[in-house]
């Protein structure tokens, strides 16, 4: 028997994670501005992210977001949980197998036709075919969808192989492209012209400038949604961040602890500080290096590592150390009596009994990813532990990341607040069911216990009891450490509140400017 999401407040929290559906509340399209009211134009610091289609963005998060401020998707992630976006209600049946959107009625794309439940079948037959760079349909080494239908012209069926906790987020996740434009589309890797980025979000595209990593977004005045509060989103390159904002090219910048003070209590100035849902991890190789297999030399390492002293000399205090169990201390199901190993290097040489071990470490070339990687050669060398750093630009370690080339590598990134399974995708190897290809997993690493409770937690649809799955879970992957995390960043952001002050985060994210409602007309 089928029952309405939309009505289900509790259906909702089993499915995904504390979602709120009071947050679904906008604005829709309020009056055009006067003719002689000038357009809001925020600035923002460039970077090349790629051509912001599903298939052309670069994988980290300035380039999904890009990519999201033109193409919408079923759900949105809102302040507290997952709200409506372009489905407005939903359905799912009893066995949790079957998930009936109802989409909106007066949807356009950026060329004027109209959005249908054509275009949502597509994009998810496309996906399955052609997987995206932001792909949440992955499942094992097959696609999540068993098949889809289209109802009515506003009405879309879609069936899943197996029922799980985290279906309702991801289908809800992906961007819908338009059918009259991609069905002709044999390689869309390649597909970089003008219409490759025609979606349905509230902005288009009207410049991008690879070498220069500048992008030029424009209001779309015929969104079907929240109305933008921003009309013109500039991305420019600057070459410093802090002195860009005191001069005026830019309307936001992050801002370390030890200047605060020169923007604290100033009125002109407004500063918000970030959850800790970005870090650091250190991975090992056990496909290249098979002695990172004992846990005895991981349990070293941990001992070995000063997470305090990072946090002082690399974050400068913006930043908490890393739990054992992965999950960050701002997340939702945070486990606060899972094992933590502190600075003890004496406890760490017994571990070791006298042996000694040389390694070499991939690390970025930013000042932070050098100066973390420093740190961890001293403290590793004091135990009898030999690092050899090897710096490389940033695509070229996540490409060897990718392509399991190293031994120990320094991998910083996002998206730590995200839904718990998550440990899955890091920790569980299964067969069949190996690790994400992408920048998760540990090669060559596997543990039953962990495997066993990533599938239960994934299969359990009481939250009460999914939650103590993952609470043992991470118990379980902080006693096995199969890989280091290091510490989480908080940092702040600092803006001038009369120019904008609409700046908000995601349930699960840590950066405002990625969030699509900083720039609408919602509440």
């Amino acid at each position: 028997m089928r029952r309405k999401l939309m009505n289900c407040f509790i259906f909702i929290i089993i499915a995904v994670m504390c979602v709120n559906m009071s947050g679904c509340i906008f604005n829709k399209k309020s009056e055009k501005a006067s003719a002689d009211q000038q357009p809001l134009v925020i600035n923002l610091e460039g970077g090349d992210w790629g051509y912001p289609t599903p298939y052309g963005h670069y994988q980290r998060g300035p380039g999904i977001f890009k990519m999201q401020l033109l193409f919408d998707s079923l759900l949105q992630r809102g302040e507290e949980g997952l709200i409506p976006w372009l489905a407005e209600q939903w359905e799912v049946s009893s066995d949790g197998k079957e998930y009936i959107f109802t989409l909106r009625e007066d949807v356009k794309w950026h060329d004027g036709q109209n959005l249908t439940a054509e275009d949502v079948k597509f994009s998810f037959s496309y996906f399955a075919v052609h997987p995206p760079v932001f792909d949440k349909l992955q499942e094992g080494k097959g696609n999540l969808v068993a098949a889809i239908e289209v109802v009515d012209e506003h009405t879309v069926k879609i069936v899943v192989e197996t029922a799980n906790a985290t279906v309702l987020e991801r289908l809800g996740a992906m961007r819908i492209i338009p059918e009259h434009i991609w069905a002709k589309v044999d390689d869309p890797k390649k597909f970089n012209t003008p219409e490759a980025v025609i979606g349905c979000g509230p902005y288009v595209l009207k410049a991008y400038d690879r070498e220069q990593g500048a992008y030029r977004f424009e209001a779309f005045s015929d969104y079907w949604g929240p109305q933008p509060r921003v009309d013109v989103i500039q991305f420019v390159p600057v070459s410093d961040g802090i002195l860009a904002f005191d001069q005026g090219e830019i309307d936001l910048t992050s801002v370390s602890p030890d200047l605060l003070a020169k923007y604290e209590d100033k009125k002109e100035f407004a500063l918000k500080r970030n959850p800790a849902f970005w870090g650091y991890r250190l991975i090992f190789n056990m496909e290249k290096r098979p002695e990172f297999k004992e846990k005895s030399l991981r349990q070293a390492i941990a001992y070995a590592v000063d997470q305090d002293e990072l946090v002082e000399k690399v974050a400068r205090g913006a930043a908490r150390p890393a739990s054992a169990g992965y999950l960050p201390v701002d997340h939702i199901w945070f486990n606060h009596e899972a094992k933590q190993y502190g600075y003890y290097p004496e406890r760490a040489k017994e571990l070791l009994e006298g042996k000694e071990y040389a390694f070499t470490l991939l690390t970025g070339n930013n000042n932070a990813e050098l100066r973390i990687a420093e740190l961890l050669k001293i403290s590793l060398g004091t135990v009898g532990l030999k690092v050899q750093v090897k710096s490389v630009d940033m695509k070229t370690r996540d490409a060897a990341v990718k392509n399991k080339e190293y031994e120990m590598v320094l991998y910083g990134h996002g998206g730590w607040g995200n839904d718990a399974d998550l440990l899955r995708s890091l920790y569980a190897r299964e067969e069949g069911v190996g690790c994400s290809p992408s920048a998760d997993g540990i090669p060559g690493y596997t543990n039953v216990r962990i495997n066993e409770l990533c599938q239960r937690q994934l299969r359990e649809m009481n939250p009460e009891r999914r939650k103590e799955l993952v609470m043992e879970l991470q118990a379980v992957i902080a006693e096995e450490i199969p890989q280091l995390p290091l510490y989480n960043t908080t940092g702040y952001i600092v803006y001038r509140p009369e120019k904008y002050d609409g700046w908000r985060y995601m349930f699960d994210h840590h950066e405002v400017t990625h969030n699509k409602l900083s720039y609408l007309e919602f509440k």
